[in-house]
């Protein structure tokens, strides 16, 4: 289960650089929560997950987590994101799979902070539905200096989670 603020203020910033209100826990839901927030182009819900296990175990990262955020405003639902808690390899590709189903995401490094994204949008509903009937998530990625890492996320609790970021912002 994520730390609520650490993991939010994390999310936020990567997501909306000038949130005008601080994040408000929408509950804990198993393995993920969910939140909300006021963002200068109105309101964002968010569920979010840190992982169950990492490898390399010894490796130095800061906080790590996946995020699925829903922003009326904008007209999006269900964008995922990955934060790796390291900066990404340049064009390094990120590979994300629940059951047979493997999903390419790009990674950009903003400052120190490392993010992915589904390259393909059109990809990204069959992820989220399957995340919703899977039991597991697992993220493998590349670091600036070279080491492969893999995240592993429960998927208890996700369609809780989601379902009430779904119903605090109305989509």
């Amino acid at each position: 289960m994520p730390s609520v603020r650490g993991l939010l203020c994390v999310a936020m910033l990567l997501a909306a650089p000038a949130l005008a209100a601080d994040p408000i826990s929408l509950g804990t839901f198993k393995s993920w929560a969910a939140y909300s927030a006021t963002s200068p182009q109105g309101k964002v819900c968010y569920a979010m997950a840190s992982p169950t296990a990492t490898l390399p175990k010894k490796a130095v990262r800061d906080k790590i987590f996946v995020i699925i955020s829903v922003w009326p405003g904008r007209g999006v639902r269900d964008e995922l994101q990955i934060v790796p808690g390291y900066l990404y390899r340049d064009g390094e590709p990120v590979w994300a799979q629940v059951g047979s189903l493997r999903t390419e995401f790009f990674s950009r490094n903003d400052g120190k902070l490392g993010s992915a994204w589904v390259k393909d949008v059109n990809d990204e509903a069959a992820l989220v539905g399957a995340m919703r009937g899977g039991a597991t998530l697992t993220v493998s990625g590349i670091s600036k200096r070279g080491t492969k890492t893999t995240d592993t996320y429960s998927l208890s609790g996700i369609a809780g989670a989601l379902e009430r970021a779904h119903r605090e912002c109305g989509k």
